[in-house]
């Protein structure tokens, strides 16, 4: 039988039997990696094999799918004794103070008269009274003027739909059961019909298209404001839209995602494609610091003005994927990412300013990075450049300047996991309604988007925060609309 090594020289051969190794041991990292998507924690924390004491840090990287790990813990009722004799009784938890209460007082069956009340004991439930609709009827009485000189009637108040029905607290719950529960238009309208109320689903877009429309100038304020900052953090994310061109088919827009850690307000620019183009033009005029993670089309702006810098969490990951591939030299690298994470942790636990953690980064972190740039340098050369830990250290090589940069300023984060739990809620919503119905509306859910998040950065109820917006939003002026942004940090400038 001839072989397929028949005609080969020894050298030959054992070439061919390296790459065929090589290949088999890069086939095995893929399906590790598979099979963790598949069936693992998406988790990044990291335990090291060498060390089992190793505390674990957990860098606060967002998880879809919770550990399997069963806790018990010991839960008591809350009894507060006043000086007056009062029992409170709350359950197996203390129920939030600025809730309504309904007092319902319960005597005894048997006759109290001439007894002395010594106390009381006061036991609370916590109760949800399903939402109803209400009707607004404004009445206004005409009176005539005398010698017939006109009318004289009351103005009614500006509404968010001018000649509209909906009221702004029921656009407001319809936009954010929408964009921020993800609930699509046509479950809402079910629900509303159990309720006695039907709709149609082009009445409901109609109000929503509306409402984005009253909220744009509000939307471009928050651009303005968010482009004003000296450091943001950027990702993108992708978002099925159907394109009117070909039935049936959907076009793959993005989402550009710009977070100001100082202000915690988070800006949603769609554009239909993922090249440099729209960080571009809305970055034309920017100038300060800007973090990423490593997509090359952010490498452009490190010039004109902005500092780019990256993601340690990013870089962390491509070792993590390469802990089945090279244990050994993927450990040490997490090892040192850890304790560069350990510094963030004592930081945010201290309460440091900005002036002090630059001094302790200074004083802890370079150490751990110099010995860490310095390992990256000697291990390059000695693995295979297309392996997972090949791949992982060269992405730490090729960056290193940009991943050093956090350290020379205490403003700047060490990861970019902000902004991508801004992001979070889009792919959540992807799992629900699928695709946008045209790029404007991938816009108009773009506008949305960005006011609720950086109401949930500055721990603003969404609900009520939009319907007061909706309330007096047609008589705000333009000058001052920055007074109406979801920000707790909002001064003027």
């Amino acid at each position: 039988m001839i072989t397929a090594y028949e005609n080969l020289d020894k050298n030959e051969v054992v070439e061919l039997l390296s790459q065929k190794d090589f290949t088999i041991e890069q086939l095995k990292a893929e399906l590790a990696q598979i099979k963790k998507l598949i069936f693992g924690s998406k988790s990044e924390r990291f335990i090291p094999a060498t060390n089992p004491e190793q505390l674990v840090l957990n860098l606060d990287i967002p998880s879809d799918k919770a550990e399997d790990i069963i806790s018990t813990k010991s839960i008591s009722y809350i009894r507060k004794q006043s000086k007056k004799g009062i029992t409170i009784q709350t359950g197996r938890m203390a129920l939030p103070a600025n809730l309504p209460r309904v007092e319902i007082v319960i005597e005894p069956k048997e006759d109290v008269t001439g007894l002395k009340k010594i106390g009381e004991e006061i036991t609370e439930e916590l109760e949800l009274e399903p939402a109803c609709f209400i009707v607004n009827k404004y009445v206004r009485p005409k009176y005539a003027k005398l010698n017939g000189d006109g009318i004289v009637i009351g103005q009614l108040p500006s509404r968010p739909i001018d000649k509209g029905i909906p009221g702004p607290g029921f656009l407001a719950t319809i936009i954010t059961d929408k964009y921020l529960d993800h609930l699509p238009l046509y479950r809402q309208m079910q629900r509303y019909e159990r309720m006695g109320v039907k709709l149609n689903d082009s009445t409901f877009s109609e109000w929503v298209q509306a409402a984005s429309r009253l909220l744009e100038p509000l939307y471009d304020e928050l651009k303005k404001q968010v482009l004003k900052e000296n450091y943001l953090q950027a990702d993108e994310t992708p978002i099925k839209v159907l394109d009117p061109s070909k039935k049936g088919t959907t076009h793959r827009g993005f989402y550009w995602v710009y977070h100001s850690p100082k202000k915690r307000l988070v800006l949603f620019d769609y554009r239909e494609g993922r090249g440099r183009e729209g960080p571009k033009e809305i970055l034309k005029d920017y100038k300060g610091y800007l973090q990423t993670d490593g997509y090359g089309v952010y490498d452009d702006f490190d010039k004109n003005g902005i500092t780019h810098l990256n993601c340690w969490a990013h870089a962390r990951r491509m070792f993590d994927e390469a802990l089945g591939n090279d244990r050994a030299r993927s450990e040490f690298a997490l090892i040192k990412i850890q304790e560069l994470y350990a510094i963030e942790r004592q930081a945010k636990e201290l309460q440091y300013n900005p002036e002090q953690r630059f001094e302790l980064r200074q004083e802890k972190a370079l150490t751990i990075l110099d010995e860490f740039g310095h390992w990256l340098k000697d291990n390059i050369m000695q693995v295979l450049p297309k392996s997972l830990i090949g791949k992982a250290i060269a992405y730490n090589v090729v960056r290193w300047e940009k991943l050093y940069r956090y350290t020379q300023n205490g403003l700047l984060e060490i990861d970019n996991n902000l902004v991508e739990n801004a992001i979070r809620p889009v792919a959540l919503g992807r799992k629900n309604y699928l695709f946008a119905g045209s790029h404007q509306a991938a816009y108009r859910a773009g506008m949305i988007y960005s006011l609720l998040a950086s109401c949930k950065h500055n721990g603003i109820e969404p609900n009520t925060w939009l319907k007061n917006i909706l309330k007096v939003l047609p008589d705000y002026k333009a000058n001052r609309l920055y007074e109406l942004l979801p920000s707790q940090n909002m001064v003027q400038n």
